[in-house]
């Protein structure tokens, strides 16, 4: 099945035929670095870390671009509040970026430009767009003339005619049309600026996305990215002033993910209802924030709360004890010696067509919802597996089985790799989780295992009364334990 992707552009799923047979050209756009990452950020960076991975996978050559925007009116707003340099800003927030990305296992782009980097190459294209008669300079600020593109709107669906119609007096009375957008921007006194042939200024934001895309990717890219909030005026701006430039189409596949909403609010610092990631890991583990966002297709809006994200903690802990079981058991078949040759049988049909189901549901638009469904239905086959495995009338089995666990352990990998969840070790990921659980109710976890040394040492001396106390004191901050034929072990209910 071929790779689908809904165009927005066109506003239906496509075949996904890359303009170089086995090369793709992605960009996306990045942050605004003047504040923390929230969960807005993380959708968007999760859902083209997912497309970026599953290129890779399917064996294509990507060259992706993710940008940092490092100069902005909000930027320097933050700088002038703190008294600082817009330098500095920026720093601190490209630096809070990687902190608070790190987490969400992303695959690092090919490119990360940061648009002062590049304000010579912007200068470049603004004369062009100058001379070629899109834009016009008034007093220092350059604007690009939206009705000179005759097909502004194109991807937003939205009619010139009619924004003009509809738009409000304009503050800036220098425009000729309100929806003119600004190529260049005179500085203010005090502010950042750079030297151009308009005088001392600073780039437009729009501008930003189209000359660091087209200077790592060439004319045309395959697939722009980002928000459903960047479609306009954004994008429609970056298509306007890109093709207007070289008169080539800008971009062949336009893919945009749903928003972040809160009790079906669309999240803003107005309402009071942004979270920050920093302050999610605090609580929460990570990957059950990655694996929330996965769970609904990422053209569809998504509802955050706090309940939703605990109850996708507990599904990914339950996946990692399963992923420890089969750990478990593989390893004490090599122990043994013993190791069978592959069977094909139903269990091993069964497993190659939900292995099937993955790849289609990804094909369909990277379906992850889907995709994590078909995964599921792994766990439960390797649940089946480990029961049957455990008793010990099977014993003697282990071997021919072994072959099949190595198998089922492959075609998860490749699960793990396309979606980045699960592909930990899970009992060092379980470990890290119940760390976590135990220190937020204020207990530390060399605490814990000091306990359960003192109550295993209580039973072995058969003063079970007094180990009963220990398991019930426990019991009491959440901590259950399980005695196994390896010794206690525990963990911590969410």
């Amino acid at each position: 099945m071929a790779l689908k992707l809904y165009n927005t552009f066109n506003a239906r799923k496509e075949e996904f035929i890359p303009q170089e047979p086995g090369r793709v050209k992605m960009y996306v756009c990045g942050v605004t670095v003047y504040d923390y990452c929230h969960i807005g950020h993380a959708r968007s960076a999760i859902v083209f870390d997912v497309l970026y991975r599953y290129l890779l996978h399917r064996g294509y050559q990507v060259t992706y671009v993710r940008n940092f925007t490092d100069i902005d009116d909000k930027i320097i707003d933050r700088a002038n509040r703190e008294g600082v340099s817009y330098k500095e800003i920026a720093e601190r927030f490209i630096k809070a970026f990687y902190e608070d990305m790190g987490p969400l296992n992303l695959l690092k782009p090919t490119y990360e430009p940061r648009a002062t980097d590049h304000i010579q190459d912007i200068i470049e294209v603004v004369k062009k767009l100058l001379e070629k008669g899109y834009a016009y300079e008034v007093d220092g600020d350059v604007y690009f003339s939206v009705e000179k593109f005759p097909g502004y709107g194109k991807l937003s669906g939205k009619r010139l005619e009619d924004l003009i119609a509809g738009a409000r007096v304009e503050v800036d009375e220098r425009k000729r049309q309100p929806f003119d957008f600004a190529l260049w921007k005179r500085s203010k006194p005090g502010e950042p600026s750079w030297e151009s042939p308009w005088g001392p200024g600073r780039p437009g934001w729009h501008i930003e996305c189209s000359v660091m895309s087209m200077k790592y990717l060439g004319e045309t890219l395959d697939i722009h990215g980002g928000g459903r909030d960047l479609i306009f005026p954004h994008h429609e701006n970056e298509i306007a002033q890109s093709e207007a430039l070289t008169g080539k189409p800008f971009v062949r596949y336009w893919v945009h993910n749903g928003f972040v909403t809160f009790k079906g609010d669309k999240m803003s610092k107005s309402l009071g209802n942004i979270f920050n990631l920093r302050d999610i890991y605090k609580e929460y583990h990570p990957e059950a924030l990655r694996f929330f966002m996965l769970s609904t297709h990422y053209r569809s809006p998504i509802d955050f709360s706090l309940e939703r994200l605990k109850e996708a903690e507990v599904a990914v802990e339950r996946v990692y004890v399963s992923l420890k079981a089969v750990n478990e058991l593989l390893e004490k078949a090599q122990e043994e010696g013993l190791n069978g040759e592959l069977v094909r049988d139903g269990m091993v049909e069964e497993l190659e067509e939900i292995r099937d189901r993955f790849y289609e549901a990804m094909d369909d638009d990277l379906n992850t919802a889907k995709a994590l469904a078909s995964y599921f239905d792994g766990i439960r086959l390797v649940n089946r597996l480990v029961e049957f495995c455990s008793k010990k009338k099977n014993r003697k089995k282990l071997g021919d089985l072994a072959s099949r666990i190595a198998y089922i352990k492959k075609i998860f990998y490749d699960f793990s790799f396309v979606l980045a969840v699960f592909g930990c070790d899970p009992q060092g990921f379980l470990k890290d989780l119940y760390e976590r659980r135990i220190r937020k109710r204020g207990v530390e976890p060399s605490w814990v295992e000091e306990m359960v040394d003192k109550r295993s040492a209580l039973r072995r001396e058969k003063r079970f009364d007094e180990a009963d106390r220990i398991r019930e004191e426990l019991s009491q901050k959440g901590i259950v334990l399980e005695d196994t034929p390896e010794g206690t072990r525990w963990r911590v209910e969410p």
